[in-house]
């Protein structure tokens, strides 16, 4: 009778495959996940300095809306409203 694979690596042909198969797990677990931002949107995420002024203004008008001061001009409204249809 011959034996083949005498010793502690014949003693199990399938480990070297499963150590194989570890070794690639642990390999995709030492990696890890990575999100880079761009320049332009870290610049989009920036507040504009439109985006304050236009605050400013919406702030003021509703404190001349509360208090009463708030003028309507209609000749600047019809203007616009002509424009819109007939001009464009």
């Amino acid at each position: 009778m011959r034996i083949n694979h005498f010793g502690p690596a014949g003693m199990n042909p399938y480990r070297r495959q499963l150590d194989d198969k570890e070794m690639q797990v642990k390999k995709v677990v030492d990696k890890q996940d990575k999100v880079e931002i761009s320049a332009a949107a870290k610049e989009l995420q920036q507040v504009s300095q439109w985006t304050i002024e236009r605050q400013e203004k919406v702030r003021k008008l509703k404190e001349q809306v509360q208090n009463g001061t708030y003028k309507i001009d209609p000749e600047a409204i019809a203007k616009s409203i002509y424009k819109f249809y007939f001009e464009n």
